[in-house]
C-alpha cells in the first residue's frame, strides 16, 4: 500500500488559520464566560503562529520563527494573568459572567 507524501500548499495553511481566527473572533464578540473568552483569544493567538510558521517554512526563512516564539511567551503570560483575574473575580463574585465584571468595585 502506497502513501501519498504530497507536502500541503501554503493557501491550506492560509485558509486554515484564517477559520482558526475568525472562529477565536466570533468566540471573543459573542461568548459572556471568561474562560472561554481567554480560550478564544489563545485560539486567535495559534493562528497568527500557524501562519507564521507556515510562511517562514514556504520561504525557507528562521526569522518568522523567532516571533513564534515570543508570542508563545506572551500568551502563556496572557494565560497566567488571565487566569489569576479570573479566580479573584470569582471569589468576589462567584461568578465568571463577564456582563457582570464591572460590579467588582461596587461590592466590598
Amino acid at each position: 500500500m502506497e502513501t501519498s507524501s504530497a507536502p500541503l500548499n501554503i493557501e491550506f495553511f492560509m485558509v486554515l488559520s484564517l477559520l482558526l481566527f475568525s472562529i477565536g473572533m466570533v468566540g471573543v464578540m459573542l461568548r459572556r464566560n471568561m474562560i472561554v473568552l481567554l480560550m478564544c483569544i489563545e485560539l486567535m493567538l495559534n493562528s497568527v503562529n500557524l501562519l507564521l510558521v507556515a510562511f517562514s517554512t514556504y520561504y525557507q526563512l528562521a526569522n518568522a520563527q523567532i516571533f513564534v516564539f515570543f508570542i508563545v511567551v506572551v500568551a502563556a503570560a496572557e494565560a497566567t494573568v488571565g487566569l489569576s483575574i479570573i479566580i479573584l473575580a470569582y471569589r468576589k463574585l462567584r461568578t465568571i459572567d463577564i456582563s457582570l465584571f464591572n460590579q467588582i468595585n461596587d461590592r466590598s
